[in-house]
């Protein structure tokens, strides 16, 4: 089920508005969400896992709404996020943490434990689930990370610069996670990376000082490309004549 946005508005305390009177549907299949830094972006994450309030309008999952308190617990249950900074928990070993996160989201210590295998898999990290969390690489928290807002097999992933501190065969891996999810659940990745852009996902977002600045299919998104970008370079040169013709 997607999310919908409509005529949200947050700011920072003593801040210039982030967002303001800003829309969006974010719905099933995997969307990019590009933009600079600033842009807004991890803003409107956080309000579309619920981990912000709107100042004003409305974050919603069908009839669910982040502004009714009542209704924020189901809302987090269909959620799954990955923020950009993953924290260790102190004592807790790797599969401890991501069976954490699944309890708190509403499953039983049983069935979080047993769901934390099959999320610590998905990521590469089935070797790793004895060690400490607090020991982990930046690469391995941020898989850590990943598994954490898989574990309770949510309607909805969301993941901010998922791929920040890893190799290129972990990027591989996420690249084919993406691509399984993407088959069943809504799937939100912001990233600055762009290449192998149309091999990931379907829909885009360019998001640029709170606002919209592009949101459609991937081909149509690539055919704002200059004619004769080369193929490798094709959404780079999108995002960049967005950018250019918008500013």
């Amino acid at each position: 089920m997607p999310i919908s946005i409509s005529d949200c508005s947050f700011m920072y305390r003593r801040g210039l508005p982030v967002l303001e009177g800003l829309s969006l549907s974010l719905g099933y299949g995997a969307t990019v969400l590009l933009g600079p830094n600033g842009a807004g972006k991890s803003t409107l994450l956080g309000l579309a896992a619920s981990a912000l309030r709107p100042a004003s309008g409305h974050v919603r999952i069908g009839a669910l709404d982040t502004r009714n308190r009542k209704d924020v617990k189901e809302y987090r249950r269909k959620v799954g996020w990955l923020p950009q900074q993953v924290k260790a928990i102190p004592g807790l070993r790797v599969r401890e943490q991501v069976a954490h996160a699944g309890w708190l989201k509403g499953m039983s210590r049983i069935q979080a434990w047993e769901a934390s295998a099959g999320a610590l898999e998905a990521v590469g990290l089935t070797d790793l689930s004895a060690r400490r969390s607090s020991e982990l690489s930046g690469g391995q928290k941020r898989r850590l990370g990943i598994a954490q807002a898989l574990v309770h097999s949510a309607e909805v992933v969301l993941m901010d610069e998922p791929t920040a501190g890893l190799d290129p065969r972990q990027r591989a891996t996420f690249r084919d996670l993406v691509a399984r999810l993407s088959s069943t659940v809504a799937v939100v990745v912001s990233t600055h990376q762009t290449e192998d852009l149309a091999d990931i996902y379907q829909s885009v977002v360019v998001l640029d000082q709170g606002r919209v600045r592009h949101q459609g299919a991937v081909s149509s998104f690539l055919d704002l490309a200059p004619a004769g970008s080369p193929r490798e370079r094709q959404a780079e040169a999108a995002y960049a004549s967005i950018c250019t013709v918008e500013a």
